[in-house]
């Protein structure tokens, strides 16, 4: 019996886990703009939000301010996922990110106009890389 109630309950949380979609939703047109031309293929997220997008998932890629209506782009696949400092932040992190931006402290800069706080060189950010997933062969 009990181990009826336990094989229902691991079904049921399967279930779940195929239901939930993830997105990386991006707010600015730049980035849009970027997404849709596909040179930008990373995103620097301020604080540790790994837990929420783990490494070798599958998210939707989508556009759209906060409390709107968003716009998928595509579907992705989560490459890679680190937890770093503002401050130890490659300069692939920052290409891959945004090519126009050249130094962290570019990025702390616009940082500081989307999140309307100061951003230090010792804040915690996650690096996510990701790939487009074709759906055809």
């Amino acid at each position: 019996m009990k181990i009826e109630i336990a094989a229902r309950r691991v079904i049921r949380l399967i279930a779940q886990e195929k239901r939930m979609m993830m997105a990386l939703n991006f707010q600015a047109a730049k980035h849009k703009k970027m997404l849709i031309e596909r040179t930008k293929n990373c995103t620097v997220r301020l604080g540790d939000v790994s837990a929420q997008f783990p490494e070798n998932s599958i998210v939707w890629v989508t556009t759209g301010v906060k409390g709107e209506p968003k716009h998928k782009l595509y579907t992705a696949f989560l490459d890679k996922v680190r937890v770093k400092t503002m401050g130890t932040l490659t300069s692939s992190d920052l290409g891959h990110q945004n090519p126009e931006i050249n130094s962290r402290e570019e990025l702390i800069e616009d940082f500081e106009r989307i999140y309307r706080r100061r951003i230090l060189m010792e804040d915690v950010v996650t690096v996510i890389y990701f790939t487009e997933v074709h759906e055809d062969l």
